[in-house]
């Protein structure tokens, strides 16, 4: 299954049970970086329109590029409150969006399933002069005992998985070969989170990796992700600690 069909059948479970991002975040990005009521604002993999969402009333104009139809549909809906935002049948490679369009660029938990030197190559001509790209991630804390364990399990029983969030990481040598330079501005933002056991299941299956239901480990996952909640939840809910982790810069 190529990259942009991974999410088709974990819609439902991407929408319910998807972190948002911290609001600390989202100040940075209108205090520090200037998105404000005169910008127009790629999002780029916008999935379900999370960050569109919550981008939308502060800025001029938000195009959602997002390639799977499925996420795309579920983000039109979702965003539909809002007239200065639309949704756009295109990728990283390949946005649709004309030249020197856009003055900034957002990727949402997107970054790792792109063609590094052919988004570059798009952004570039999409993007206005001075214009900024920010990639975002929320990110499991790794030195976490319930994050290793689950970590684990997840390799264990899901053959695709390579690590969460793409198996990205979060070293400050990432992104120099990607901005311009190899220079740009790492932030991190607290966003921890509590959840319930339906709420831990369901943001598990969300993940590219996690099997579905019928495949072959699907109840062994439900069963043993049930085991670990148990063991570290305490009055029905678990804290799964969590960091926003953004890069900005130019290319």
């Amino acid at each position: 299954m190529n990259s942009k069909e991974k999410f088709s059948n974990k819609v439902s479970d991407y929408i319910k049970y998807r972190p948002t991002y911290p609001k600390e975040f989202i100040n940075y990005l209108e205090n520090e970086l200037g998105f404000s009521k005169n910008s127009v604002i790629a999002d780029i993999g916008a999935g379900t329109g999370i960050l569109s969402n919550l981008l939308a009333d502060k800025v001029k104009k938000i195009y959602a590029v997002e390639p799977n139809y499925n996420m795309r549909s579920a983000c039109k809906e979702y965003c539909q409150g809002f007239n200065n935002f639309t949704t756009v049948d295109g990728s990283a490679e390949e946005t649709g969006l004309p030249n020197y369009s856009v003055d900034f660029i957002t990727v949402a938990q997107a970054f790792h399933w792109f063609d590094r030197d052919k988004s570059k190559i798009e952004f570039n001509r999409i993007l206005r002069p001075n214009g900024k790209v920010v990639l975002v991630w929320n990110s499991r804390v790794t030195g976490n005992t319930f994050i290793k364990e689950n970590d684990k399990l997840c390799r264990r029983v899901c053959p695709e998985f390579i690590g969460f969030s793409g198996g990205i990481g979060n070293g400050p040598e990432l992104f120099s070969d990607f901005f311009k330079n190899g220079l740009y501005d790492s932030k991190v933002f607290e966003n921890d989170r509590r959840l319930s056991l339906e709420e831990y299941i369901g943001s598990s299956l969300s993940a590219s990796y996690a099997p579905a239901e019928g495949d072959e480990n699907y109840q062994q996952f439900i069963d043993e992700l049930t085991e670990l909640f148990e063991k570290h939840s305490s009055d029905g809910i678990v804290l799964l600690p969590n960091k926003t982790r953004s890069y900005v810069g130019k290319i």
